[in-house]
């Protein structure tokens, strides 16, 4: 007899736990089932990068290697401007004018290296003054930001007399710098409102300095900044501010559209 019931105890033990591995199996595959149905499987491109942090990516467009500047045009049309010293920089000429990408932009990541001046003059705006003017509208400061107050908004790694950087990354004048920006162009309805502000994320030096702020319209030294409908896409340049002695020189410069 007991034999008998230590037998029916266990065929009952062998037939509550595979009732209960059967039960965890349509458990587990119903979770699974759930999970699977928020995948999604599609083909991402792929994009060979750049040996180093500021070498360009397969997919990017070089607007400057140390080379020629022919990706490039001056105001009305004139020629460039600018000298490409021995060492490949690109360097501004007082009253050369602003460097103006021939092809036009909108969305983008763009990669700029730039030196102030080693030798220093001036001070405030005065020191290694230039621009990058996003559609040619919006520009990130370029300025001699080391140990050389001027106004927040308007030192180095700021956009324009709009948004002051989190912290001041500046090298010291005569070494290169580098801004990595990310840009997301204003959209406007077909009235031409507003729709959505453009965008800007900044790292100077490896350093975030702007965290994806809005833009609250064109850049300007003396006028409030007011959106006015534009082109999706437009040229982006390269600011000549006219210092005597304060050249700035740029290298590396690439980009690419989003």
């Amino acid at each position: 007899m007991k034999k008998l019931v230590a037998s029916l105890l266990a065929c009952t033990c062998i037939t509550l736990s595979a009732n209960a591995q059967a039960k965890y199996k349509n458990y587990q595959d119903s979770i699974n089932a759930v999970a699977a149905a928020s995948e999604i499987w599609t083909t991402v491109p792929e994009v060979k990068a750049g040996k180093f942090i500021n070498e360009a990516p397969s997919d990017a467009i070089i607007l400057y290697n140390g080379k020629d500047y022919s990706a490039f045009h001056g105001r009305d049309g004139k020629k460039v401007g600018w000298k490409i010293d021995p060492d490949g920089a690109l360097t501004d000429v007082k009253g050369a004018g602003d460097l103006i990408t021939n092809q036009s932009f909108g969305d983008c990541q763009l990669h700029v290296e730039f030196r102030t001046p080693a030798n220093v003059k001036g001070e405030g705006q005065s020191r290694g003054n230039s621009g990058i003017y996003l559609m040619g509208l919006y520009e990130i400061q370029v300025l001699d930001s080391y140990k050389n107050p001027t106004y927040s908004n308007g030192q180095a790694a700021a956009v324009y007399k709009q948004h002051i950087p989190l912290v001041n990354a500046s090298r010291e004048p005569g070494q290169w710098q580098a801004y990595d920006i990310i840009f997301k162009a204003p959209v406007f309805k077909e009235n031409g409102d507003l729709d959505k502000p453009a965008t800007v994320t900044l790292l100077h030096n490896g350093v975030l300095v702007q965290n994806n702020v809005n833009i609250i319209g064109p850049t300007d030294w003396v006028t409030k900044p007011v959106y006015k409908k534009h082109a999706s896409t437009l040229p982006l340049f390269f600011q000549d501010h006219g210092d005597d002695g304060n050249p700035i020189s740029y290298q590396n410069i690439w980009i690419r559209p989003l």
